[in-house]
């Protein structure tokens, strides 16, 4: 049986397509080739903005609207069959809703975005000193650095090694 967090990428024995219908039925939303399709795109391109989903998918469907695809991202993020991620300086990213608790790594030059493994093991994998009152679920984790790519293109072009992304101060 899949549930709505098993994982889009793959459910021994079942093909993907599969998955994905069983997901949608499971979460109450139709199954749709539009849906299909952008879900396909979701999980063979991970951490893709919506106008990449929209390319990908157009694979499939060469005359799905961009405003189709939004519209269908914001559903299935709704219906947690996607993770929308938040990351600096670049448009939201989306990638399949695998249940797990991981967390990702941006590089600050080329904003290339990694899965990270949870360092605890389990949500919140965090514990604010103070949750105000709140019954805290989970902590997103962004770790920011250089990849070893730009990294080594540093040393052959020296290159200063200070992150090109200004950072900014939410306090």
């Amino acid at each position: 049986m899949v549930s709505v967090h098993t994982p889009l990428n793959s459910v021994p024995g079942h093909a993907p397509e599969a998955v994905w219908t069983e997901a949608l039925r499971r979460s109450g939303r139709r199954v749709t080739k539009q849906r299909l399709a952008v879900m396909a795109a979701a999980s063979t391109h991970p951490h893709a903005t919506a106008e990449e989903l929209h390319r990908a998918s157009r694979g499939a469907i060469p005359d799905l609207a961009l405003a189709t695809t939004h519209m269908i991202v914001n559903d299935l993020t709704s219906s947690g069959l996607l993770r929308r991620l938040e990351v600096p300086h670049s448009a939201s990213r989306y990638e399949p809703d695998l249940g797990d608790n991981h967390h990702h790594a941006q590089c600050v030059r080329c904003g290339r975005l990694e899965d990270v493994a949870c360092a605890v093991g389990h949500a919140p994998c965090l514990t604010p000193t103070d949750t105000h009152g709140m019954n805290i679920l989970v902590a997103e984790v962004l770790y920011r650095g250089i990849c070893a790519a730009c990294a080594a293109e540093d040393r052959t072009s020296d290159a200063p090694t200070t992150p090109e992304v200004e950072e900014h101060s939410h306090g």
